[in-house]
């Protein structure tokens, strides 16, 4: 089998959406990822010409809406353990999935959220579910892609147990999946330095690689099992060079987007690095 991998970056920038399209073509990038708003407002309005902007510019330069991955917003949390709390981050996610929808774009990444010490990591999980299906049954045309957390402080989907069970409760399992970040898995207690196939082998029993939808391709600052998200340079922090070269000689983890979550100065020396690990 051809080794096809989709390698890109997450192009955070104060300039225009559409501008995010032309930087992803001078950088020759298959795939990228994107806010499309300030992460740390509650309300954004997108204008009119910068969506026909974008939808044109995505389209002269050949992306298509399963080479891009929104980001959405930090400020929300589809767990929240109160009815005001629960009630907002919901209005928030479907706020953020119209303007996705605005822009012709379908696949959503997403933090999970937190149980703030109110309630239990299983009642999280069912209100994370709960939030799920209606995001699902309120817009047709999207999927929804949860992200492993590092399980800092009260963070949950840090388990991929939790990935599973939330999975389990979804109607339309067709419509989610997973974005496995290495950074938070490896801060979490999944050993990527060295035994990155029993980490993935464990994945697919617990989940399913049917499910893996994209990668964050992040090394990390902080040593194993730390709970903390802090991202390094790829190769050159604890987990080190040997995870990220099976995972482009591993034909398995083709035609998703990888996603480097990386300081842009590093960009061009990160690809051709992954490039070179597979020519």
């Amino acid at each position: 089998m051809k080794n096809k991998k989709l390698i890109g970056f997450h192009i955070t920038t104060k300039c225009k959406l559409s501008k995010i399209v032309l930087i992803a073509n001078r950088l020759k990038i298959k795939v990228f990822s994107l806010f499309v708003t300030n992460i740390n407002q509650i309300n954004t309005f997108l204008d009119k010409k910068e969506i026909i902007n974008f939808r044109n510019n995505c389209k002269k330069y050949g992306y298509s809406p399963k080479q891009i991955l929104v980001h959405s917003n930090y400020l929300i949390n589809l767990g929240h353990p109160t009815i005001n709390g629960i009630n907002r981050s919901r209005y928030l996610f479907f706020n953020e999935l119209y303007r996705c929808k605005q822009l012709g774009l379908k696949l959503i990444n997403f933090h999970l959220g937190n149980h703030l010490y109110k309630i239990s990591t299983t009642s999280c999980l069912i209100r994370i579910a709960e939030s799920i299906n209606l995001a699902l049954n309120k817009f047709s045309d999207i999927i929804l892609i949860m992200e492993n957390s590092a399980g800092q402080g009260s963070s949950v989907g840090f388990n991929f147990k939790h990935l599973s069970n939330i999975i389990s409760m979804i109607d339309d399992k067709n419509r989610v999946g997973i974005c496995l970040d290495t950074c938070h898995a490896f801060a979490a207690g999944y050993d990527l330095s060295s035994n990155y196939y029993e980490v993935f082998d464990k994945f697919n029993n617990i989940i399913g690689l049917k499910y893996l939808k994209a990668i964050h391709l992040n090394d990390s600052k902080n040593k194993f099992n730390s709970r903390i998200d802090r991202h390094a340079s790829l190769g050159k922090g604890m987990i080190g060079a040997k995870m990220f070269k099976w995972i482009m000689l591993n034909n398995d983890l083709n035609n998703i987007p990888l996603i480097i979550e990386t300081k842009s100065k590093n960009w061009t020396n990160e690809i051709n690095w992954l490039e070179s690990l597979i020519s």
